[in-house]
């Protein structure tokens, strides 16, 4: 684990990169990552993230500036850009349904394949994918998500990068560590080795390859 500046962290994302973004309607999201990543203009990104914020919000800043070219979330209902950019083919999007969504992250951390998945079975969901019957019940072969990179957001840090999380500002966060090829972390406080007891420690050190330096 290195410790960086925002700028640094964003500077290692190249324009047309994959990237999962924690956090839900901004609750738990890096927004310091975010404003950086505005900053530098990076465009063509494909965003994993639960969903598309509101306007001037979380993930939702991308959107205004016209920098994600496709989407895989949950919902875009609250983000009238995000909308209207899908409505003019401007982005595409890929909306499943929230439990599929944190299932093929989770899968992706673990090194499976995907998950079997009841949901979406007979309607407009299974078209194109791999059904499979297990004991004369249908699943939907739901394959794993990855990314470049996974940016996060956790209370706590340490010096060694073991992360603890607040409340509902856990959310993705956790799965989304675990499912990228290269971790970016900001936290609200980073504290000596120790602090975090070890029971406390959602997302380990070893996983984290960035932790973005406070001040």
């Amino acid at each position: 684990m290195k410790a960086v500046s925002a700028e640094e962290a964003v500077a290692m994302i190249p324009n047309g990169a994959s990237i999962m973004v924690g956090g839900f309607m901004g609750v738990g999201t890096p927004d310091r990552l975010l404003d950086e990543l505005v900053r530098q203009k990076k465009s063509g990104l494909s965003l994993i993230s639960n969903d598309a914020a509101t306007p001037g919000k979380g993930v939702g800043k991308l959107f205004e500036g016209g920098q994600v070219s496709n989407m895989i979330g949950t919902h875009i209902g609250l983000n009238p850009k995000a909308q209207q950019q899908m409505l003019g083919k401007q982005i595409t999007v890929d909306l499943i349904p929230q439990g599929t969504f944190v299932e093929r992250i989770r899968a992706g951390g673990c090194g499976l394949g995907g998950v079997l998945t009841p949901t979406g079975v007979g309607t407009l969901v299974e078209e194109g994918k791999q059904k499979i019957d297990v004991k004369g019940k249908s699943y939907l072969l739901e394959t794993a998500l990855r990314a470049d990179f996974a940016l996060v957001h956790a209370f706590l840090a340490d010096y060694f990068g073991n992360l603890s999380y607040a409340l509902t500002a856990r959310n993705f966060n956790p799965v989304m560590a675990m499912a990228a090829d290269t971790v970016i972390v900001t936290a609200e406080h980073i504290v000596p080795v120790g602090v975090i007891g070890p029971d406390h420690v959602v997302t380990p050190g070893p996983l984290v390859d960035y932790l973005v330096a406070n001040g």
